[in-house]
């Protein structure tokens, strides 16, 4: 059988995850490997300045104190004598949309997955009072995963998969939107002495909907495809053009106009 890991941000204990985990039996040999506690909004970052240690809960169960990152370079390099058919990131409590694409440990662990070739989904779902959590969304993962899976054409693809709360009307395959909204830190509390205050993260501050959230407003699956190379082209261009005399440039046909250093 087909072997998928599933990891999360929200720890090993999550609801999401075990959801997920439930929906996916029988469909493939499951690995889990999660962070120990929550991790949320640690991006795509590594744990460099203390060790790592895997703790192991049962044959197909591992936690790991590092990030969703970790998880996933950890079971490549420890676990695993042969890479997963499939990694599966969630179901992250809340959605991922817009520029918090940048913040996920959700879609980090998925990027980090596809970085290696392996077909990837980050999957997060919108959580409402009163609603059945994430059995929608672990029974769309499921029917694409069985889809991956069989057309074993998707080698290093990653998916960032946002589902509406209740029952979807459908799915759509859209773009990242930009500007959905932004951190805003204010104190936390009393001086901590000589001038210094505690900060927190506050609830982002809205600014304009981001396309993929459209989705999610009208009941749809949001489906969005990410990429690896994050080259801005048109600016490529714009500088070589605009700036002649510091950008020398030489034609590429995989990408047309190409800096080089002079």
């Amino acid at each position: 059988m087909p072997l998928i890991l599933l990891t999360n941000d929200d720890g090993i204990q999550a609801e999401g995850l075990g959801q997920l985990e439930a929906c996916l039996r029988g469909l493939a040999d499951l690995l889990i490997v999660a962070p120990d506690r929550e991790r949320s909004a640690v991006s795509h970052g590594l744990t460099i300045h203390s060790p790592l240690e895997l703790r192991t809960i049962d044959q197909v169960h591992y936690t790991l104190n590092g990030t969703p990152a970790d998880c996933v370079i950890f079971t490549l390099t420890h676990l695993t004598a042969v890479p997963p058919d499939l990694v599966i990131s969630g179901i992250n409590h809340g959605a991922n949309l817009g520029d918090d694409l940048m913040y996920s440990g959700t879609v980090a662990a998925a990027r980090e997955a596809s970085r290696h070739g392996i077909p990837a989904l980050a999957v997060s779902q919108t959580i409402k009072e009163g609603a059945e959590r994430f059995v929608e969304a672990a029974k769309f993962v499921r029917s694409l995963a069985e889809e991956i899976l069989a057309k074993k054409s998707f080698s290093g693809i990653c998916l960032n998969i946002n589902v509406p709360a209740g029952k979807p009307r459908g799915v759509k395959i859209t773009r990242q939107g930009c500007s959905f909204h932004f951190p805003e830190f204010s104190s936390a509390g009393n001086k901590t002495g000589a001038d210094r205050s505690p900060y927190r993260v506050d609830h982002a501050r809205k600014s304009q909907i981001a396309p993929d959230f459209h989705a999610l407003i009208d009941q749809y699956i949001s489906v969005t495809p990410l990429q690896r190379d994050q080259t801005d082209y048109l600016t490529v261009r714009s500088l070589a053009e605009e700036i002649p005399g510091i950008f020398r440039v030489r034609r590429n046909p995989r990408m047309g106009l190409n800096p080089r250093e002079n």
